[in-house]
């Protein structure tokens, strides 16, 4: 695996030996549109790096997929309720296409921790921004209009748009398809 993601790019202040040393317990895996990550009921044990392809975390309510959050190339994801508590999951990671992730066991993690302390302050980091996302997310779907929310997805997360389905879109920017597509027509 080494040398073939750059996952830590991001985070300048981790050190050489601990990136080895976190590599050393990653496994690769690729999966198939529509294959499962994570699957709700249970409890999470990887955290995941997407190398290519993309992926989307969702719940079910009344027998309806309701998309949370959306990965894309470059960025870890987890469920993180699960992968934290040890509880099993609300949430289900879906592949939206054909996608290469690496991965850590949560055990693994745990121990590089004791040995690399720039690797943990490097999680609290992960941690950090996957927190301000969600918050993101959470004012986002309360405090704009519909329109808004589609342009700020325009905006800041054109992707997504290119490979989420028109109902995963409209789920996690919480309208029905019907608005999202009135949306689209008149931008």
């Amino acid at each position: 695996m080494k040398n073939n993601i750059n996952m830590f790019d991001q985070f300048p202040g981790l050190g050489e030996e601990a990136k080895i040393a976190f590599e050393k317990e990653l496994d690769s895996l690729l999966v198939d549109k529509g294959g499962l990550l994570e699957q709700e009921g249970k409890v999470c044990d990887h955290l995941y790096f997407i190398i290519e392809g993309s992926a989307r975390s969702f719940y079910r309510k009344e027998n309806k997929d309701i998309t949370v959050s959306f990965s894309l190339e470059g960025e870890f994801l987890t469920a993180m309720h699960s992968f934290i508590s040890r509880k099993p999951s609300y949430e289900n990671i879906e592949a939206m296409e054909k996608t290469k992730v690496a991965r850590i066991k949560y055990e693994s993690l745990l121990k590089l921790f004791e040995k690399h302390h720039d690797l943990e302050r490097t999680y609290r980091l992960i941690l950090e921004r996957y927190y301000v996302s969600l918050e993101e997310q959470l004012i986002f779907s309360k405090f704009k209009s519909a329109r808004d929310r589609y342009l700020d997805l325009m905006d800041y997360r054109p992707k997504i748009i290119q490979r989420a389905s028109v109902g995963q879109i409209a789920t996690y920017l919480d309208m029905s398809i019907e608005t999202l597509s009135r949306i689209r027509g008149k931008i």
